[in-house]
């Protein structure tokens, strides 16, 4: 088996970790070439592609691919995988399974209530409108070529080297208070298995929510990495005064709860952190108080 990953970052990393001991030949591209250098560090086949046109190494890679990966976003013009290497991954006569990672961020906000695959999405920012027309986009490909296209809306990515603990250790933590406000999160150890299950074949359906089942307040998750860090937590800012970027302002601006049940029932993937709680004290005992 064959994967190659267009965008070969910190998700597609902990996926390929899962594959290479099963004897799977693992590539993948990056925007820079200092990016390909890091990628070709980790033992992996290494391409450049910014996106702006195409790549005959992508070409090639993905001819010889069984299982395609696509973390890279889209851009104003859609995106930029599907639109310089689209006849490429018609064309793989060996390429059986695609998997795309979106993001819960396309149901917009629900005003906390609770969603599923089920439910329409309403994104409400034009990252957002992208990725929901980027997964459009992937799912009419697969019907139109034959091949199987499976979205994931991922929660917010949190694992060893980014997290609460790591944002205390390096004083980077906020605690930053919008009463109501939840996220869901889930740790890219449990998408890596999500993933895993996919590409062996296990789902039926076309889209997955890969989020935790504790949606809970960002100021609490932070607290609960200070207590087992034995750290007092920073101070309380409101929301209303936080110096945030106008991308952060975007994730405040939707509060929802999202279900992720077809994980379980139609994967058989059951979550090795259900919970924030348990990521961070794995994270902790990996790393060290």
């Amino acid at each position: 088996m064959r994967l190659f990953c267009l965008g070969l970052g910190y998700t597609a990393e902990a996926f390929a970790r899962r594959l290479r001991p099963r004897g799977w030949a693992v590539g993948g591209t990056a925007r820079t070439p200092e990016g390909v250098q890091r990628i070709a560090a980790l033992g992996y086949d290494a391409v450049l592609f910014d996106g702006t046109a195409p790549a005959p190494e992508v070409s090639r890679a993905i001819t010889a691919a069984t299982h395609l990966l696509v973390s890279a976003g889209p851009d104003e013009h859609g995106d930029p995988s599907l639109r310089h290497h689209g006849r490429d991954i018609a064309r793989a006569a060996g390429l059986g399974w695609i998997g795309y990672l979106s993001t819960i961020g396309v149901y917009g906000s629900s005003d906390g209530a609770w969603v599923d695959e089920t439910s329409m999405p309403k994104p409400g920012s034009e990252r957002t409108r992208r990725r929901l027309a980027a997964e459009d986009d992937w799912l009419a490909f697969g019907r139109t070529c034959g091949k199987t296209v499976q979205v994931f809306r991922l929660g917010g990515i949190y694992g060893p080297g980014r997290s609460a603990v790591d944002d205390l250790r390096n004083g980077t933590a906020r605690r930053i208070v919008k009463p109501g406000q939840v996220f869901n999160r889930i740790h890219v150890e449990d998408i890596a298995s999500v993933l895993t299950a996919a590409a062996e074949g296990r789902g039926s359906h076309t889209v997955y929510n890969v989020t935790d089942g504790a949606p809970s307040p960002p100021q609490d998750v932070i607290v609960h990495a200070a207590t087992l860090m034995g750290l007092a937590p920073p101070a309380e800012i409101p929301f209303e005064s936080a110096p945030l970027t106008p991308m952060g302002k975007s994730f405040y601006a939707e509060n929802r709860r999202v279900r992720s049940r077809r994980v379980v029932e139609d994967l058989g993937v059951t979550l090795r952190y259900p919970s924030y709680r348990e990521g961070l004290a794995a994270i902790l005992a990996d790393t060290g108080a």
